[in-house]
């Protein structure tokens, strides 16, 4: 499955969010995410354009692994996300096990995020809304696709975001951001 996605930096979310209700989006309730990010020991994947992270939601573990980006225009890429037990004996567990296997530990990206959730022109569309300490705040808007789907996928998504009136997009990751702005600190 292929994660089709853009991320555009906003000063406020009120006019997306105007455009949302505008939907009928159903919004979840706002959360925290942790994100464990980890470097392979056989390559750098700073260099291969890869993610591997272990993702915390309150009480919940999910360890995913992110291909190289695809297109100049979005952040469309292979995502892989595994579902682990729950807690935090299993998170540490499985952070011990990759470091024994001689993955290291990279960064941790902390964000509050309010996700939405829209049908549009046949696609399930999932709008995230960001606000990482730091880096201020951005609007995800993604949609999963199967190869063969991935050109009309990547057009509808563009026009979403054209329609929640989001003009700058930004290519780099959380992760990417927070390792260059420690680099400049």
């Amino acid at each position: 499955m292929l994660e089709v996605e853009v991320k555009c930096p906003v000063k406020d979310f009120d006019d997306v969010k105007r455009r949302l209700a505008e939907w009928g989006a159903r919004a979840e309730p706002p959360r925290q995410e942790v994100d464990h990010y980890f470097n392979a020991p056989d390559r750098d994947f700073a260099k291969t354009d890869e993610a591997f992270r272990l993702r915390r939601i309150g009480s919940k573990n999910w360890v995913t692994y992110k291909g190289p980006k695809r297109d100049q225009q979005t952040k469309t890429r292979t995502e892989i996300e595994v579902p682990l037990g729950d807690g935090d004996q299993t998170a540490d567990d499985f952070a011990r096990l990759v470091q024994h296997l001689g993955f290291l530990p990279v960064a941790v990206v902390r964000k509050e995020r309010t996700i939405y959730h829209c049908r549009r022109e046949g696609y399930e569309v999932e709008i995230a809304l960001d606000t990482l300490q730091g880096l201020g705040r951005f609007v995800e808007v993604e949609i999963r696709a199967e190869e063969d789907r991935l050109s009309e996928a990547r057009d509808v998504l563009l026009r979403v975001v054209g329609e929640l009136g989001l003009k700058q997009t930004e290519r780099r990751s959380y992760l990417e951001m927070l390792l260059e702005r420690s680099r400049i600190v």
